[in-house]
């Protein structure tokens, strides 16, 4: 398979972030793979140092022509995590806890924090985030996030979905998006809010398929067809 070359975009990146760019066939190569049998070659591999260099690098990556995958610990089975396009990796800087509410029982993290290092922070101030994910040493909040990851205890205490109360995201045009609870109608979702187009399709798609959902989909607690992995 033929190397793609964009040294514009290399170049560009270099001079821009602070975290690390590298785009040889060495490092390439170790992001080529993840916990599955697959094995694809990306153009090059990024680590941004903060979130500002995530907005940063997805910008060129779009006036380049490039698309983006999002890479946690690699711990996918199913290959989420490999593709031939830039790799933006999550687990080496981004893993802060920004916030932590004790009294509330919940806590604002960065997307590459790893689920052990998470919970040894909340373990002194007797809490816990119960997604217990074999790969719990090396899957990132982000990539069980992506990936919806349940666990050996989802039956008592739900998947990750389940878990999180709301996520702030970059989306692919660049702009920012905060993904919560919202109203079935969206009316307390803001005019200009780009969930909202999203929000309104998928409720689309699920009013149009009702039938069919009620129908035929299983009536079961956890139903986990389609991948594996945690990111």
């Amino acid at each position: 398979m033929p190397e793609t070359v964009v040294p514009g975009l290399e170049r560009r990146l270099k001079a821009q972030l602070l975290g690390e760019v590298q785009f040889d066939a060495f490092t390439r190569g170790r992001y080529a793979t993840d916990a599955s049998h697959y094995q694809i070659m990306p153009i090059g591999v990024v680590a941004p140092s903060s979130l500002k260099e995530v907005e940063y690098a997805l910008a060129l990556a779009r006036e380049e022509g490039v698309s983006v995958t999002a890479r946690g610990g690699g711990t996918s089975q199913s290959g989420q995590t490999v593709n031939s396009t830039l790799i933006v990796d999550c687990s080496k800087y981004l893993d802060r806890v920004l916030d932590l509410d004790v009294k509330g029982q919940r806590c604002v993290v960065e997307p590459g924090i790893v689920l052990d290092d998470l919970n040894r922070r909340l373990k002194p101030h007797g809490l816990w985030f119960p997604v217990d994910i074999s790969t719990a040493s090396r899957a990132t909040i982000g990539g069980m996030v992506g990936n919806n990851s349940c666990g050996a205890r989802s039956l008592r205490y739900g998947n990750t979905r389940e878990n999180v109360l709301s996520i702030d995201a970059i989306l692919p045009d660049g702009t920012s998006g905060h993904f919560g609870p919202a109203a079935r109608d969206l009316s307390d979702l803001p005019a200009n809010s780009p969930v909202r187009p999203l929000a309104h399709d998928l409720l689309e798609i699920a009013a149009a398929n009702s039938w069919e959902i009620e129908t035929n989909f299983p009536k079961v607690q956890r139903r986990v067809g389609g991948s594996a992995g945690n990111g």
